[in-house]
């Protein structure tokens, strides 16, 4: 029975234009799903848009469109955007979706048959920017932890799901089934939140407040919207309860989402799944945040860095081959337009592209534009593609898509040293036919690689096989990963640079074009002719400064360094080593036990081959320095406000 893949992204909610944060994501799922496909099996890919709700209701009546208007255009900026990533789901579901509206329907009626629905009444903090309810304990200084608002009090008549029923349930079987949740601090904090008792959850919303949701089927005083309308989309997407197959792709399902919906997926959605009767998905997977300057990329923190001014400058493939290869699923991961143009020049011009170009060239000089005959024997590189060919499918498994890219990256490598150490340009003078089978070995392995990639460049990868004379349409990953494959006499065709490279300055033209398509510039407010005299900044530029109680723990000198001093402060659960040019004022001893102010958001520098990791506070006047110091007793880590 051929094996099955079936991988969701969130659907996104359509108060707000996509960004590179959703485009992430689905670009991930996509890439899965090719390699997966690659490999032989049945794979079904799904994403899509979450469209009702207070939010859409609220932005719709912003713009003076109906709700169903106004989603059907932001839904509508999402389908578009997606093939020109390169992203190509099997469906493309909507919450407004006649069948998903059946669905809900269906699990409704199911989980109210079977007594886990009932109506109350509740009053709690809601925060309107997660569609949900909060603790005070959740909240940090009395707001979202996500939004940075304060949610509102509501109090009303609804219906609640009786989630706390099968809390026991969900953490016996997370136990059970350790990569039901990962990574592993993902899995963590769920068992974390199931440490406190589990409120129920309230699944509705009176029509009197909010009428665009799904018609509860029961009451049609009320709607449902978000956990009973938008995370039943993962079972509408494949045809539950119609179809007849929806349970084989069941069974195989990896949810991908971010994390700051871990909860919803990680408690809500289980505990929903087992009140229907259904069994629980296969896995969860989280991935972290894209940062840009230290800031989430996302629309609620006022950052949505947005893809397609990037596309326009450094080409889709590149845009996705630096997301793939530059975050490692469940960790945080830096943005900066730097850092992708690296990528473009180094991984990608430099060395694939170049590959390409050598080989081609090569070709065309001495043998006509054809491939040469293969060796007898495959040398050095066929023993690491094999090897790379036996790890590939475990890597993907553990969603360590990092660790494909760097690999096939290596291959690349040691495929332009083995040409370097070879020259089949010096050796092509004295035995022709060794020079043709190096370059034939180059050739195939390049190939092999432009297939290993395929997924994750499928616009580049199809140009460079058809420059090797290998077109692909539909192939698969075991025959097309077996040596010797390009057959000898196969036209080679040389071409323009696969990748161009983008020199500094040119980029830095293109940064204003790049930044100012997806960010909005800051206010900027007119400083007065006094202000300026004294160099006054606003306060929200002074908020930026993070600024803690530290306490010294040990100090000595550095050698040859008559100014510095090697600290090693405490910060609260943190230790960090600081460099500070106090030696002629402070002796090392004399240091130990004090109670100082460090500056802790700053770039670590090198100092005389010492990191720091920060900076201390202090005043000066002519020669003398003190440092500043707090008068009372005071946990270190505490925030100086």
């Amino acid at each position: 029975m051929t094996q099955t893949f079936y991988i969701t992204t969130p659907i996104y909610y359509v108060n707000a234009e996509p960004h590179i944060g959703t485009s992430y994501t689905t670009i991930l799922a996509d890439t899965l799903a090719r390699y997966h496909r690659l490999l032989g099996r049945s794979t079904f890919f799904l994403t899509g848009t979450d469209e009702h709700g207070d939010k859409i209701a609220r932005s719709a009546a912003a713009t003076g469109e109906t709700p169903q208007a106004f989603v059907d255009r932001i839904s509508g900026k999402f389908r578009q955007l997606w093939p020109q990533l390169h992203v190509h789901p099997d469906r493309f579901i909507r919450t407004t979706d006649a069948d998903h509206i059946r669905t809900v329907h269906h699990i409704l009626r199911k989980v109210y048959d079977a007594g886990d629905i009932y109506f109350g009444e509740y009053g709690g903090l809601y925060c309107l920017g997660c569609e949900r309810f909060y603790t005070e304990k959740e909240l940090v200084d009395g707001l979202c932890p996500d939004h940075k608002v304060a949610p509102e009090f509501i109090e009303e008549k609804n219906y609640f799901f009786r989630m706390s029923k099968y809390q026991e349930w969900l953490g016996n079987y997370i136990a059970d089934h350790p990569d039901f949740i990962r990574p592993e601090r993902y899995r963590n904090e769920v068992l974390g939140f199931l440490r406190e008792p589990l409120e129920d959850l309230c699944i509705s919303r009176p029509t009197s407040r909010l009428s665009w949701g799904v018609p509860i089927p029961f009451d049609d005083k009320y709607v449902t919207y978000v956990w009973f309308d938008a995370l039943i989309n993962y079972l509408t997407g494949i045809g539950y309860p119609d179809e007849s197959n929806w349970q084989d792709y069941w069974a195989r399902t990896e949810h991908l989402i971010g994390k700051d919906i871990l909860k919803p997926h990680g408690v809500y959605w289980p505990t929903m799944l087992k009140a229907a009767g259904i069994p629980p998905f296969a896995h969860l997977t989280v991935h972290g945040y894209w940062n840009f300057e230290d800031t989430k990329i996302s629309k609620s923190h006022g950052t949505p860095l947005a893809p397609l001014p990037l596309v326009k400058v450094f080409g889709t493939d590149a845009l996705r081959y630096f997301l793939m290869r530059d975050m490692v699923v469940g960790l945080d991961a830096k943005f900066s337009i730097a850092s992708l143009a690296n990528r473009l020049n180094s991984d990608l011009a430099n060395d694939f592209g170049n590959l390409l170009s050598r080989l081609t060239k090569l070709t065309s000089a001495h043998f006509d534009g054809k491939a040469p005959e293969a060796p007898e024997k495959p040398g050095p590189l066929m023993t690491q593609i094999a090897s790379l060919t036996e790890r590939i499918p475990e890597e993907l498994s553990e969603f360590r898509l990092h660790n494909v890219i760097e690999e096939i990256l290596q291959l690349i490598r040691a495929t332009n040293r083995y040409l370097e150490a070879n020259a089949p340009w010096k050796l092509v003078k004295e035995n022709r036919a060794r020079a043709g089978e190096i370059i034939y070995e180059g050739l195939e392995t390049l190939r092999i690689a432009a297939v290993f990639l395929s997924p994750v460049m499928p616009e580049k990868t199809t140009e460079l096989l058809t420059r090797l004379g290998q077109p692909i349409e539909e192939f698969r990953f075991e025959p097309h990963a077996r040596w010797g494959r390009l057959r000898a006499g196969t036209r080679i065709t040389e071409g323009p640079p696969l990748f161009p490279r983008i020199p500094e300055d040119e980029l830095a033209e293109l940064l204003p074009e790049i930044i100012g398509k997806t960010r909005k510039p800051k206010e900027t407010k007119k400083v007065s002719a006094e202000d300026k005299k004294m160099d006054i900044i606003g306060i929200e530029d002074f908020s930026r400064v993070q600024l803690k109680v530290a306490r010294v723990l040990s100090a000595e000198p550095i050698p040859k360094a008559n100014k510095l001093l090697k600290l090693r402060v405490e910060i609260g659960d943190e230790t960090r080593q600081i460099i500070a040019g106090i030696a002629k004022h402070y002796s090392p001893e004399s240091l130990i036990g004090k109670t100082v102010i460090v500056v802790t958001n700053l770039k670590p520098v090198k100092l005389r081959g010492e990191e720091s990791q920060g900076m201390l506070l202090a005043a000066s006047s002519d020669d003398e320095l003190s440092l500043i110091t707090i008068d009372k007793e005071i946990p270190s880590g505490a925030s100086i406000s």
